[in-house]
């Protein structure tokens, strides 16, 4: 029992110091990665600094952000900015055209249409719980800023509804996803040279976290300790952390550890992935990856990258801003060259013999009006040196890098401050050129759209992974009525589904389109004539929905048609006497050539309701 209790010592001992080498060898990976990152990280500051407006930075030959010194105290070093309004206008263009998701059956099938509407309900109902708007907002103001920024999709098992208590108390959720946007600054890959998440086979995921929250999860004591890199402690998402002091311009996280998160895909020894969590040299987890959020259920790494535009053999994209700081910086010299001058001539230049004036005296309050000017007796009258004429090639320069802003970030005039240089009065003209702007930023609403549809793709592998209960989801049924569903994974199918990315368009872009299709008489059938469906859907698009149904009851009749096709892909349903049996029967029809012969007793139930339709009409 003794020597028992020996080996059993020893193995823990070696367990022990196994992952203490393993904790220094993950921070000696994070700290390669970051010293390999490090000029990137510069020219992110470098970009913040030029849209907050600080623009006389630049990057140091020692790599560091420094401040520029003015040449002389009386050099003019005001800031123009032309680069927060291209952001900002960016930014505004790209939330107008953010895509939505929907889930598109593969086939007419009365499953393949369940799964379908209940996979766009699910999407839309974490859409509004996690309110993905304005998380995409963030990452997309990071990528236009940085360019590059990430989200993460995790399961979090302390949201969701109550379903228990544990021993202590304390309630047990249901667990529910959780979508993040985090900044470029707190991914560290393994290869920066990586195109595309797929090639990265190792990233970790690092910030600045307080002790007191590294206990709370993982229930480890940790010394906590003055975070103030640049990178990890101004702009980590800190949600509220005290920032405890202020040195050197520099704010400072107190009480705080790096949190470090290495993410492995699988590999041959380890076939489903390693997740490992080190903090303050104390390894904290070790295991496989969690999800199994791959396209055919595999795991991959949870996190999605969206660029403003993308450099070919970089993993981190480029920002407009990048390209417009040279502009900025020949604009801001520029204007206040020109101010200086103007200040020449209005303001003078005194020419004055030595000792012949106070000369302290003049060079404080110069030659205000009314001012008593007492001088040397035989000495010259001091008097202003004669000045030039403004010098045309001030207006042209400006001119010419003022086009060139609209060269680089792509934005027009008529986008950027509403301006219509051009002249163009049609409307047919003036949308042309704002989808002229549209065009230019082709590449970030690609990039905005492939990782919203990523993240619709792995918000659904989560939930077919882990909604092992039934799960209760309130969402729109056919016909608009509020249904009430239960569901589990095996009601979820995130494979065998297309994901379509449309855009919130307008109610006025809406009625246009509606107003257009008339008119091209695209609408109407081979008789040349509305049908009633046709008739309402069109007022609903207008804005009368409510008020057709009112006066007409065939919308009514459609969605109860439409309702019945559900209740008989499930039991049997009888036609009433005051339906109104054409509609009926077309629409029962089309539920039967949609899908429905393909199940037989689905087939024999829809195919009965038709004859009970056909009786009642024929006063049988």
């Amino acid at each position: 029992m003794k020597a028992k209790g020996l080996e059993e010592e020893l193995a823990l001992k070696r367990e022990a110091e196994r992952k203490k080498r393993l904790a220094a060898e993950i921070e000696r990976d994070f700290e390669r990665r970051r010293e390999m990152r490090r000029k990137l990280e510069q020219s992110w500051l470098l970009n913040m600094n030029f849209v907050s407006g600080n623009q006389y930075c630049d990057i140091s030959p020692a790599g560091t952000l420094t401040e520029e010194d003015s040449a002389f105290y009386w050099q003019s070093r005001k800031c123009y900015n032309h680069v927060a309004p291209t952001i900002d206008t960016r930014v505004a263009r790209l939330a107008k055209v953010r895509p939505t998701l929907n889930v598109r059956a593969f086939s007419d099938s009365e499953a393949d249409v369940k799964t379908a509407r209940l996979s766009s309900n699910i999407l839309k109902s974490v859409k509004n719980r996690i309110d993905l708007d304005a998380i995409v907002s963030r990452a997309t103001l990071w990528s236009e800023t940085c360019g590059t920024s990430f989200y993460k999709v995790v399961w979090n098992y302390d949201d969701g509804n109550v379903i228990g208590t544990d021993d202590t108390g304390h309630p047990i959720r249901e667990g529910d996803v959780n979508v993040v946007a985090l900044s470029p600054f707190e991914i560290y890959p393994d290869s920066l040279t990586a195109e595309n998440m797929r090639e990265v086979r190792s990233l970790i995921h690092a910030k600045a976290v307080p002790v007191d929250e590294i206990k709370e999860k993982f229930g480890a004591e940790i010394a906590g300790r003055a975070i103030e890199d640049e990178a990890l402690a101004p702009y980590s998402p800190a949600g509220g952390w005290k920032r405890a002091y202020e040195r050197e311009d520099r704010q400072v996280l107190a009480d705080s550890e790096i949190l470090i998160e290495r993410y492995t895909r699988p590999s041959g020894e380890f076939p489903e992935g390693r997740l490992e969590i080190v903090a303050g040299g104390v390894l904290l987890y070790e295991g496989a990856l969690p999800y199994r959020n791959g396209d055919r259920g595999e795991r991959v790494l949870p996190f999605i990258r969206q660029t403003c535009i993308e450099l070919a053999g970089s993993f981190f994209g480029t920002s407009v801003v990048d390209r417009m700081i040279p502009l900025q910086r020949a604009y801001n010299a520029v204007r206040n060259r020109k101010h200086e001058f103007l200040n020449r001539l209005t303001m003078g230049v005194i020419a004055a013999e030595d000792g012949s004036v106070d000369a302290e005296e003049l060079a404080e309050d110069g030659l205000y009006p009314g001012k008593v000017l007492i001088y040397r007796q035989g000495a010259p009258k001091p008097s202003f040196l004669e000045g030039s004429t403004f010098p045309s090639e001030f207006a042209e320069e400006e001119e010419r890098i003022a086009n060139e802003f609209i060269l680089v970030s792509g934005m027009s005039e008529i986008s950027r401050n509403s301006a219509n240089p051009t002249h163009v009065t049609s409307g047919v003209g003036l949308q042309l050129l704002l989808d002229q702007d549209t065009n230019r930023m082709h590449m970030s609403v690609e990039s905005v759209e492939r990782a919203v549809k990523e993240a619709g793709k792995q918000i659904l592998h989560l939930y077919k992974q882990f909604a092992a209960a039934r799960r209760l989801l309130r969402m729109t049924g056919t016909g608009g009525r509020t249904e009430l569903f239960y569901f589990d994974a095996s009601d979820i199918s995130a494979d065998d589904v297309q994901f379509e990315t449309g855009y919130d368009k307008t109610p006025e872009e809406r009625k246009e389109e509606v107003l257009r299709l008339l008119e091209l008489g695209l609408l109407k059938d081979e008789n040349g004539n509305l049908s009633d469906n046709t008739r309402n859907k069109i007022l609903e698009a207008l804005g009368y929905g409510s008020f057709e149904s009112a006066r007409d009851v065939s919308a009514l009749h459609l969605q109860k048609a439409e309702y019945e096709n559900v209740l008989l892909a499930q039991r049997d349903a009888e036609a009433d006497g005051y339906d109104d049996h054409r509609l009926h029967i077309a629409e029962h029809t089309r539920a039967l050539l949609s899908g429905g012969e393909e199940d037989e007793a689905v087939k024999a139930r829809l195919v009965r309701h038709l004859e009970s339709h056909r009786k009642l009409q024929k006063g049988e």
